[in-house]
């Protein structure tokens, strides 16, 4: 399985931009769908976005559409997430997951996980 790590988290104010970032260890990163989820407290992890194996295939929560970007470098072994225009309810501990083969926003699907980075927005 893939090793995951994500960075970039942190305390923003509403209205700004973030770019998360999750490096991959491991030779399968290529061959694998990437995908964001994101837990509040007292919620469940929910999907946020997800991105194909060649980066040529994304889906984003409707929540988020027009605001995050999901994007691969696979000479890097990175996914990242441009988050622009947060609001409060942003405010998350951030997943990074991956899926080898295949491609879905069931987080179920996906089998290896990082550890998470907190997302905090404030009004």
């Amino acid at each position: 399985q893939v090793q995951l790590v994500e960075s970039g988290g942190g305390l923003v104010q509403a209205g700004g931009s973030l770019r998360l970032s999750c490096a991959a260890s491991g030779r399968t990163f290529s061959s694998s769908a990437m995908g964001w989820f994101r837990q509040a407290p007292g919620k469940e992890r929910e999907f946020v976005a997800v991105i194909s194996m060649s980066g040529g295939r994304t889906d984003y929560t409707d929540s988020v559409k027009g605001r995050f970007t999901i994007s691969r470098d696979n000479a890097k072994n990175t996914v990242y997430l441009q988050m622009n225009t947060v609001k409060p309810e942003d405010t998350a501990v951030y997943y990074c997951a991956a899926r080898r083969w295949g491609y879905t926003k069931d987080l179920s699907q996906f089998g290896s996980w990082g550890q998470g980075t907190q997302v905090t927005v404030s009004s």
